[in-house]
């Protein structure tokens, strides 16, 4: 009985080791979550003025085509085009024909720039169990700073007849490589344009 009663309380002080471990690498999880990089937020504003329903056609502001001869710029300015022309499809406008004037005339900047980013210290725990024992580990890494490139992307619509600008959408994020990809333009355009206002 003694012996059994001696391995029970083996037994619960390994398990509240294992269940104290576990916590603390519960805890460091949610801790370093919160610090990830969460995904960038667009700001937009909207004249309170303008009446998107009686929008109906969209097309571009004159002399905002890039020169031909820049190449990876003209490749980008068509991949931001066809992503902002899609978005606006898929909120029901439509692309104005040719030689006809559009109700909205749409536009963008982009623009980057060097910024610093602050790594913050990292810990990592580690639970393990070698033969009857438990054993348990932390890690520290140490703070780091290092330069990267933030692109921001400004969408604005104005209203032809009024000639005046009727919506803005912007956000920042981080340059990666394939950050001028269809895809990814695609997505950069969905986060700004995600208010502009639905047929």
């Amino acid at each position: 009985m003694t012996g059994q009663t001696t391995r029970f309380r083996v037994h619960r002080l390994r398990m509240r080791v294992v269940a104290g471990l576990a916590l603390g690498a519960f805890a460091a999880t949610g801790l370093l979550a919160g610090c990830a990089t969460s995904p960038p937020q667009a700001e937009s504003m909207r004249d309170p003025q303008a009446n998107f329903a009686a929008y109906q056609t969209f097309g571009w502001t004159s002399g905002a085509d890039v020169d031909g001869s820049d190449a990876p710029l003209k490749l980008l300015d068509g991949n931001l085009r066809a992503a902002i022309s899609a978005e606006l499809q898929r909120r029901g406008y439509t692309a104005a024909a040719d030689g006809t004037v559009p109700d909205l005339r749409m536009t963008y900047e982009f623009a980057s720039e060097q910024k610093l980013e602050n790594n913050p210290v990292r810990v990592g725990i580690g639970v393990g169990s070698w033969g009857g024992n438990i054993g348990g580990s932390v890690n520290v890494g140490s703070p780091s700073v290092r330069n990267y490139q933030e692109g921001t992307l400004v969408v604005h619509a104005i209203d032809t007849a009024r000639d005046a600008e009727v919506w803005q959408g912007r956000v920042s994020k981080k340059i990666t490589q394939g950050s001028t990809e269809p895809a990814a333009v695609a997505q950069a355009v969905a986060i700004v344009m995600k208010d502009f206002p639905r047929k």
